[in-house]
């Protein structure tokens, strides 16, 4: 069984920058991919970026260039930098584990491990 623990949500106002934190319990961590998902009041949840435990990294259209996932193995943690905040970047963020390296990483029903999930506002 893994633990997911999020942090570093908050309110920020648009142009600014958080950083989000998932730790992990557990010592298979490093073969995990990693994966952030959010989710808006009254939508479905969606895929945001996941690292791969070999180095690749995949995101959504909606943040690339200005969200940075990235991992920290012996630490057990994954972060997701988050830069350049808009109002529609508002949503829970949620940590997700997949046991698989798989190609895909973009698909939620792969990740059986999740987190409590982290609330980010982004005021106008």
């Amino acid at each position: 069984q893994v633990q997911l623990v999020e942090s570093g949500g908050g309110l920020v106002q648009a142009g600014g920058s958080l950083r989000l934190s998932c730790t992990a319990s557990g010592r298979t961590f490093g073969g995990y991919t990693m994966g952030w998902f959010r989710q808006a009041p009254g939508k479905e949840r969606v895929f945001v970026a996941a690292i791969h435990p070999y180095g690749g990294i995949m995101y959504a259209d909606s943040v690339k260039g200005r969200f940075t996932i990235s991992r920290d193995n012996a630490q057990n943690t994954v972060y997701l930098q988050m830069s350049s905040l808009k109002p529609e970047d508002t949503a829970v963020y949620y940590c997700a584990a997949d046991r698989f390296a798989r190609t895909t990483m973009t698909s939620l029903s792969n990740y059986v491990y999740w987190g409590q999930g982290t609330q980010v506002t982004v005021s106008s």
